[in-house]
């Protein structure tokens, strides 16, 4: 074996991967020399990666702790090697403030172990010279069954630009959010998950996929609603003064979301009504300082990196990426950023408040949510990465992996593998830094919400990292700390009393899954996968530890699939690979259907014959019950199906050959109609049943 494999092996680089059909494949020289080139390791020849090599043994053989140690209550926690006995005594002080003392205890192989420890939470530890953090988690995360008992709940997902509300100019709203949750509440749900609410590109509107975000600490202001703090008549009288009345409503009632013209008439909107914040009641501008004060360096970077990047796309040629800036703008922290700031303090102050303003209307939403009954109410979605070139790559550049990108390599949903465009955090940079970036992500994603969705959970075990220029096939796996992430989110979610959900599809690890409940985060499962020798699964056998859904915002509908028109946008894309065809989907997806109505029938949910290809009302209904009668803790039906719509929000592997994120949906009186009354009646039933 060569240093450079043993290096790859050492740093938690995989040098091969098993493909979705089962076939070993080896990750090239070129790929392996980039991903470890990223971590930080000198990989120019031989001899390179064996110092590298020496480095990490010399490095092992420290006994040196790591910045924050994280281990379950009740188990003892290793400390490396002690051999001063003297220096195995410690102090731990609790978050309380209380003291406890004790000393190390060391097997015959000389590695030392204190504990265990039952006390939850954040503890300060002296021990040996040193002075590091010690996480105390509990063994999993806050379930459904502590919030409710035994009591099966049921919800909606939906992205929030597809909500339709008075006002919302065309792209959704956080007062229509929490509208559209009060309303859903007081008719017996318990959950609405949500589109992403990840911050975007204020100066580059063409931006606007949700899980492409600029930062994932902050949230989009897009969905601002200038009406709950302004008032309706300031709004439209500022819409009417710029000349932007006629066309707000026009964008507001189209099928498709405009984002770029939407998104202009939002932010235009912010500076006219702004421009006049220091009008509004004391007690808001102190509510708005406040908030500003709790951000920190973080969100002050965000509002830096904004207005830094409207004046360097303005520069001819433009220049979007921040590593494109001159030099000491590229830093956050350099004297150039901070007197750039200073000469622009109303436009950083601009993007505060906005910051502000969307906050508010995220904590509106969820406080309708629970006013409306709802027992978890809002499940944000923490997407698994954000673009390198936004503000948290700007502001964080030693957290992420510089010159990756995250995706996934070619599975039976995608053949041709993926390659997203997104940066992850360095897993050296997460342990080096008491996995603080971790913590303030989760922070942040449970600041308003019951629960939280973890898009590509899988990540946190291994992410499939592609050297930038290469294709989705040219990636490695990379691993990543699971047992302190999994640690640490259950220790966050029973702080926040939030349920936790992992995205756990496609290509799963051996294990994965079995990993996942004992640490109580809730998979998912999806009725088109739900199967067993080709059969689909009848719902009492469906896992207890998941999360149940129809389908998801990547896959077909159910009126679309039972209509095949996934298969459609597949053939028209080209997004069949090696050994598919048009002929053989649609071949196979014939005798689905037969299955699919016969297990519906089985299960009690359907009678009679089969309906026709375009007649999917039937279908949808019977899908709606038969997951709503799955015994999982919380089901989930894509608002989509709730409404029978044959179009899905997003076709992964496209950009714009499809209109992915844009799609609106007539909720506004979605409430008033019969039929989709009886279906909310129907789901609710079955929740209850048993």
């Amino acid at each position: 074996m060569s240093a450079l494999h043993e290096l790859a092996i050492a740093a938690g680089l995989a040098t091969h991967w098993i493909d979705w059909q089962g076939v070993h494949r080896e990750v090239s020289l070129t790929t392996l020399q980039a991903v470890l080139g990223a971590l930080g390791y000198q990989v120019d020849d031989e001899q390179a990666c064996v110092r590298e090599l020496h480095r990490l043994g010399a490095e092992r053989d420290n006994a040196r702790l790591a910045p924050m140690l994280v281990v379950r209550a009740g188990e003892t926690v290793e400390v490396g090697r002690i051999a001063d006995e003297a220096a195995r005594a410690y102090t731990l002080i609790l978050e309380s403030g209380a003291r406890l003392t004790g000393s190390a205890v060391c097997s015959s192989n000389g590695l030392c172990s204190i504990g265990p420890f039952d006390t939850i939470g954040y503890h300060a530890l002296s021990l040996n010279g040193q002075q590091v953090q010690l996480a105390v988690v509990p063994p999993r995360a806050f379930t459904v069954q502590d919030l409710v008992g035994e009591r099966r709940l049921w919800g909606l997902t939906a992205q929030i630009y597809s909500l339709r509300s008075a006002g919302d100019g065309g792209i959704g709203s956080y007062a229509g959010l929490a509208g559209f949750v009060r309303s859903l509440g007081e008719r017996g749900a318990d959950a609405l998950a949500v589109s992403p609410v990840h911050a975007l590109f204020a100066a580059d509107v063409e931006r606007f996929s949700p899980y492409s975000p600029s930062s994932r600490l902050f949230l989009n202001v897009l969905h601002v609603d200038f009406a709950e703090v302004f008032g309706r008549a300031a709004v439209d009288a500022a819409l009417a003064a710029e000349g932007l009345f006629e066309e707000s409503a026009r964008l507001e009632a189209e099928p498709l979301v405009d984002w770029p013209a939407a998104a202009k008439i939002r932010l235009r909107l912010a500076r006219v009504l702004l421009a006049d914040f220091d009008a509004l009641p004391e007690t808001q501008c102190e509510d708005c300082a406040r908030f500003v004060a709790d951000g920190g360096a973080s969100l002050r970077d965000h509002a830096r990196f904004e207005a830094l990047q409207a004046h360097f796309l303005a520069q001819t040629p433009p220049l979007w990426h921040w590593q494109d800036w001159p030099a000491p703008f590229r830093d956050p922290l350099s004297v150039e950023v901070a007197a750039f700031a200073e000469a622009q303090a109303d436009e950083v102050a601009f993007h505060l408040r906005l910051q502000w303003l969307a906050d508010l209307g995220l904590k509106g939403a969820q406080t309708a949510a629970k006013a409306g009954g709802m027992a978890i109410g809002l499940i944000s979605d923490l997407a698994v990465g954000a673009d390198g070139g936004g503000s948290h790559g700007w502001s964080r550049p030693q957290d992420f992996l510089q010159g990756l990108s995250v995706g996934a390599p070619p599975d039976a949903l995608n053949a041709l593998g993926q390659c997203w465009g997104l940066t992850a955090y360095s897993p050296r940079a997460l342990i080096d830094g008491a996995y603080a970036p971790f913590l303030e992500l989760l922070r942040a994603q449970l600041r308003h919400a019951g629960g939280l969705r973890i898009d590509h959970v899988i990540g946190l075990g291994r992410l499939w990292l592609v050297p930038d220029g290469a294709g989705p096939r040219e990636g490695a796996y990379l691993q990543y700390p699971i047992d302190a992430l999994f640690g640490l989110i259950a220790l966050e979610s029973w702080r926040h009393r939030a349920v936790i959900i992992g995205e756990d599809m496609g290509t799963v690890p051996d294990g994965f899954r079995q990993r996942m409940s004992p640490a109580g985060i809730l998979g998912m499962r999806v009725l088109w996968f739900e199967r067993d020798w080709g059969l689909f699964i009848e719902p009492a056998r469906w896992p207890l530890d998941v999360v149940s859904m129809t389908t998801t915002h990547d896959l077909a509908t159910v009126a679309g699939w039972w209509t095949a028109r996934d298969i459609d946008w597949r053939a028209q894309l080209a997004l069949y690979g090696e050994g598919q065809s048009e002929a053989s989907d649609r071949a196979s997806r014939e005798i689905d259907r037969g299955k699919l109505w016969a297990a519906f029938v089985h299960a009690g949910v359907a009678k009679g014959e089969m309906p026709a290809v375009n007649a999917p009302t039937t279908i949808v209904d019977a899908a709606c019950a038969y997951v709503a009668a799955t015994p999982s803790p919380l089901a989930l039906i894509p608002l989509e199906d709730l409404l029978g719509v044959i179009e899905q929000p997003n076709v992964p592997g496209t950009i714009d050959e499809h209109p992915n994120w844009r799609r609106r949906l007539p909720v506004a009186t979605a409430f008033e109609d019969d039929l989709i009354t009886a279906r909310m009646k129907h789901i609710a039933a079955m929740r209850r049943v048993g």
